[in-house]
């Protein structure tokens, strides 16, 4: 007899079989033959596999007939195929036992069609659900797809720290990582003297590990890391998380064009990977979701994607005579609705933008002759918006402590990172791209708090 798993069970291929199925009951109805009907689940795939229970078990009338939504089981039995139409198979069972019962009155998953902020209380439970099963697959075959990706084109998986004393971003979003006791903090001129603390002076979370890479891209040409990011912005909104994973490839002797390419083929890859290889939980997300989702990536994988300076952008938004809840103008930064109309409307195909505006952006992207933007590029996808941004990397050293003198940053504290300028400088580029923001695009899903298993929010730190 051979354990195998739902997903198997379901497969043509298993017909004949004796086998041992271990999982969750979804539901249990009992036929006026004697006999009842299991659908089990293992998480192994979307669809269940019927489970035709004899009343001639030993145990069907004390156990089987009693069997909850949400109880797990072990069935040993023979794969058969299935009359019913709609499943290929289905198994007879030989064996039914009991492991964990669910009680009914207080199991929360025992009714269908709860609301996905409902959901969200009971992260535990959730996974068992039919959407987060998706979710949970869909998410494991893009953080697959990612590292195959790189992989294949001969890049580096490198591991950058998650405590970190340089803010990459300039934006002073950290969160403190401290040993100070903030009852008894010890003081330096009426300040907290952190060279008391652990590390010696301030420490925080990570809000990118692009800086660090770039020491390896410098070194050892083409790498990525991929790994969790903290960012301590007070954001409630739909696609803010306080931790979430990104994953940033960093590339010496790339300009800006060889990364808007890179990008475009990951984007692509990424998508082609989950229509091939999760076609049930995409056919769900079609089906449950977004109506749109399955026409709207494939149009993306086949259309080569529109690149336009964002002062081209600026003007289009300007000239659509659209009302717009944040007001374009050239300098200001894009919000959700500019760049999804952009990609969705005005276009109708993803789009990259590049050249924008120095004051926008952080001081280590490479300037322009023109004084006034920098080589930093956006990747826009229709039904999201941004879900990558880059740029080439500015390599002239004095160029670079200007910037940074530019954005209130002290080079003092750069020093290893200048020291990339100083010795043997390259042209090089990188992106970063949220992990959290991939699943969204890729599944349809309305929320950023229900692609990632325990979601990280403002007074939010549950589970």
């Amino acid at each position: 007899m051979d354990k195998i798993t739902v997903s198997d069970a379901r497969r043509v291929e298993a017909v004949g079989r004796s086998v041992r199925l271990q999982g969750w009951v979804r539901t249990r109805r009992d036929s006026k033959g004697g006999f009842s009907f299991i659908e089990l689940n293992d998480g192994s795939c979307q669809g269940n596999v019927q489970v035709v229970a004899p009343g001639e078990l030993p145990n069907y009338e004390a156990v089987v007939k009693h069997l909850h939504t949400g109880a797990s089981v072990s069935i040993d039995g023979e794969v058969k195929a299935s009359p019913a139409k709609g499943q290929a198979t289905e198994v007879h069972a030989t064996h039914v036992e009991l492991l964990g019962d669910a009680d009914p009155e207080t199991y929360q998953l025992q009714k269908k069609g709860h609301s996905m902020e409902f959901l969200r209380g009971i992260a535990h439970l959730r996974p068992r659900t039919n959407t987060f099963g998706a979710v949970a697959r869909l998410r494991n075959q893009i953080s697959k797809s990612i590292h195959d990706f790189f992989q294949e084109r001969g890049f580096l998986y490198v591991h950058t720290p998650i405590i970190t004393a340089s803010d990459c971003e300039g934006a002073g979003e950290l969160f403190r990582v401290t040993t100070i006791d903030p009852d008894a903090p010890p003081k330096a001129e009426g300040k907290v003297d952190y060279t008391k603390d652990f590390f010696g002076k301030p420490a925080f979370l990570t809000v990118s590990g692009q800086l660090q890479a770039e020491t390896f891209a410098c070194g050892l040409g083409k790498v990525y890391t991929f790994g969790p990011t903290f960012r301590a912005e007070n954001s409630n909104t739909p696609r803010h998380l306080a931790e979430f994973w990104m994953v940033e490839p960093e590339m010496a002797f790339f300009d800006l064009t060889d990364n808007m390419d890179l990008a475009e083929a990951f984007i692509k890859r990424i998508i082609a990977d989950a229509l091939a290889r999760c076609p049930e939980d995409m056919k769900f997300f079609q089906e449950r979701i977004d109506k749109d989702l399955l026409t709207r990536l494939e149009g993306v994988m086949k259309t080569p994607f529109r690149r336009l300076p964002y002062t081209e952008a600026v003007d289009i938004l300007l000239a659509s005579g659209k009302a717009w809840e944040y007001p374009v103008a050239w300098g200001k930064d894009l919000q959700s609705e500019h760049e999804r109309y952009l990609a969705e409307q005005h276009f109708k195909c993803p789009v990259i933008l590049y050249d924008y505006p120095r004051t926008l952006k952080p001081f280590y992207m490479r300037c322009n002759d023109d004084g006034k933007t920098v080589r930093a590029m956006d990747v826009l996808v229709p039904g999201v918006g941004e879900i990558i941004g880059g740029s080439q990397r500015e390599e002239r050293l004095e160029i670079l402590e200007g910037r940074m003198r530019e954005q209130g940053l002290h080079p003092e504290g750069y020093q290893w990172y200048l020291d990339l300028r100083r010795y043997g400088t390259v042209p090089h580029a990188g992106f970063g791209l949220g992990l959290e923001r991939t699943v969204l695009f890729l599944s349809g899903m309305g929320n950023i708090r229900d692609v990632i298993p325990f979601p990280r929010t403002p007074g939010s730190a549950e589970f």
